[in-house]
């Protein structure tokens, strides 16, 4: 059985948050524009662009966790379980990350371009959460909708035979509990699914923070992992 038979559907991870209202349309166009970006710089070149954008993948989790713990401790309030959830998605995100410089070695621009880019991002998403955590969190959501995209697309080149599909790395199969037989296809489903549940979460915080219902049962399953993100030996 591959890693992916049993996660969400096509139906689940197509799932589109319509933009409503100027925080919304703000965080689209947000998104939109630095996925125009990101498609220009890297084109088809998937394993790098990985590489680059889970950099800054890993930063909205960590950012929203620690201003949502000082903003309980100000407070003296819970917090919903929301700074376990946070941390987790960094975590996930670094663990991406972690996973496809087994893939594609980074450029030496390219690592520049995650130093520039890195505290860019890390100071505006900084800011922005201070002054909207809603806006900060619907500009995620529509963060792991494009890379549920990407990483289909990547799913795409793979099956067509334009990219390799080399043996899954052993910090992945331990990470997402895969078979040794494991193949970067099937890592890329799991890494998809990781997106398409942070995606919806990230959604359901935005609308938890408009005061609107959140959609606990419309959150995309998420796949299992290793408890000790590192093999042994």
């Amino acid at each position: 059985m591959s890693a992916g038979s049993t996660l969400a559907s096509e139906a689940v991870l197509g799932v589109h948050h319509r933009p409503s209202g100027f925080s919304d349309r703000f965080a689209y166009g947000f998104t939109k524009l630095l996925r125009f970006f990101a498609d220009t710089f890297f084109a088809r070149r998937y394993g790098h662009r990985a590489i680059v954008l889970e950099t800054v993948a890993a930063v909205p989790g960590m950012v929203g966790a620690t201003l949502t713990h000082l903003r309980c401790l100000r407070r003296m309030t819970d917090d919903q379980g929301w700074i376990r959830i946070l941390l987790e998605e960094a975590e996930n995100e670094r663990m991406h990350l972690m996973t496809f410089i087994h893939i594609a070695r980074p450029t030496v621009l390219e690592r520049w371009l995650v130093l520039f880019v890195q505290w860019v991002f890390y100071l505006a998403f900084f800011g922005l959460y201070l002054v909207s955590p809603r806006t900060a969190h619907r500009v995620v959501g529509y963060f792991e909708e494009e890379a549920v995209v990407s990483y289909t697309h990547y799913l795409a080149e793979l099956d067509a035979g334009r990219c390799a599909n080399p043996p899954a790395p052993a910090i992945a199969r331990h990470y997402w509990k895969m078979p040794e037989t494991a193949t970067l296809r099937d890592v890329i489903l799991v890494v998809r699914a990781d997106e398409a549940h942070h995606r919806d979460v990230n959604h359901a915080f935005a609308a938890e923070l408009s005061g609107a219902p959140a959609a606990r049962h419309a959150i995309a399953p998420y796949p299992e992992h290793a408890a000790d993100l590192k093999p042994r030996g």
